[in-house]
């Protein structure tokens, strides 16, 4: 990712608050040379320590010159209606609902359904979609599935079309990055299943329309409220009698961990495949909560498809395995990992989460493993903003440790 200066008017706005402070100052001279994170990194001035004010800034100004990257990243995309990802694309179709609110706006992202049949079935599901939830204020995105198969929403690739999809909603039409909805029907419901504790580090709320769940697990999803609806008589697959069996499994997986699992099931009785749209109650639901991108805790369990990074920290790529979990909670300035299947572990850090003026203690099942103040740099800021690709993480701090085996 490069981070350029593609207006001057963009980068006068941007450095207008920008203080005297010595590494703010070259970060300037850096961006006129339009080098790469990856070079900013090198740069001595991006590895000096900053207050937390000059972090603020330094993140104000990196902000900008993302969001204008891109809005011109996805310029053609969203003049065309589809992304593009080697030889796949993804048709989408977008509405928008209601006055902004102060705080931006939302983004439903709603699945359709169909499956493993004729792109043309797949086309009328589809346009049904489209027009199936109006939320009362956000932008309704309808995307059609890059493949016509029974696992269309959660082929390896969805995720980064998701990722497309919300940095460029963020960037060119004011959505709040905490207020992103997942939800989906039928085959779009077996997507959410898959989906939303799949990139749990990503949504405000998910709900799961007349889905079938496979071998997905709810573990991920202890920071992410959720919603399963299904017609009692909707026993295709064994729909009905999976709901009410994950149902279950959220249930006690909140009361095993208090705060943590907000969820609701709805069995609704005498409706098959089709619950009339009384499932549309979940956008009002969902549209209550917002997403902690910092979260006291953390339980991460891979997906088939791995993602190296979640909330608030990373494993090495060549240990991401299916099933690897890690469990990490934070209270104050000191991080206990709980239980971890990784030799090492990156934790990332910013002034919502500890003083980061202040020694910070990482714990290991009670083992401390590391104590010591952490620099906030613009390398960092950079780096984390580089390869999350999602403003709230973008962090100044960070710290590598490695495991007892």
């Amino acid at each position: 990712m490069r981070y350029r200066v593609f207006l001057s008017a963009l980068f006068a706005v941007a450095m207008c608050s920008v203080s005297s402070a010595q590494s703010v100052k070259e970060l300037k001279r850096w961006v006129e040379h339009n080098l790469s994170a990856v070079e900013l990194s090198k740069e001595s001035f991006a590895n000096k320590s900053l207050s937390a004010e000059e972090a603020r800034e330094a993140s104000s100004m990196l902000e900008s010159l993302w969001r204008a990257q891109m809005q011109l990243r996805h310029k053609d995309a969203l003049e065309k209606e589809t992304f593009k990802r080697g030889n796949l694309q993804m048709k989408f179709k977008a509405i928008t609902y209601g006055d902004k609110p102060a705080d931006g706006r939302s983004l439903y992202i709603s699945m359709h359904g169909g499956g493993a049949t004729h792109a043309r079935v797949n086309d009328q599901q589809w346009s049904n979609q489209i027009r199936l939830y109006t939320p009362d204020e956000g932008v309704y995105v309808a995307p059609r599935a890059p493949w016509n198969d029974w696992n269309m929403w959660f082929k390896p690739g969805m995720d980064e079309f998701f990722e497309m999809l919300i940095q460029a909603a963020v960037a060119t039409m004011d959505v709040n990055p905490d207020k992103v909805y997942l939800l989906g029907y039928s085959a779009g419901g077996d997507g959410v299943w898959r989906m939303a504790p799949r990139m749990a580090d990503r949504w405000a709320a998910a709900s799961m329309m007349a889905g079938h769940p496979g071998e997905a697990s709810q573990v991920n999803l202890r920071n992410t409220p959720y919603m399963i609806w299904m017609g009692e008589n909707d026993a295709a697959y064994n729909r009905n009698e999976l709901a009410v069996k994950h149902g279950a499994i959220m249930d006690s997986l909140q009361r095993a961990d208090n705060g943590g699992y907000i969820h609701e099931t709805h069995i609704i009785k005498g409706k098959g495949h089709w619950m009339e749209r009384i499932d549309t109650l979940a956008i009002d639901w969902m549209a209550k909560h917002q997403r902690n991108p910092y979260p006291e805790k953390v339980v991460w369990r891979q997906e088939e498809v791995t993602r190296k990074a979640f909330y608030w920290l990373s494993a090495p790529e060549n240990e991401c395995r299916h099933k690897a979990t890690v469990i990490a909670s934070r209270e104050g300035n000191t991080i206990n990992i709980e239980s971890s299947d990784y030799s090492r572990l990156t934790i990332y850090l910013n002034d919502d989460m500890v003083n980061l003026d202040k020694p910070v203690t990482i714990l290991y099942k009670g083992k401390k493993l590391f104590k010591g103040k952490l620099p906030r740099t613009i390398a960092n800021l950079a780096r984390t903003l580089d390869d999350r690709g999602d403003l709230r993480y973008m962090f100044p701090a960070m710290v590598e440790v490695e495991l007892p085996q």
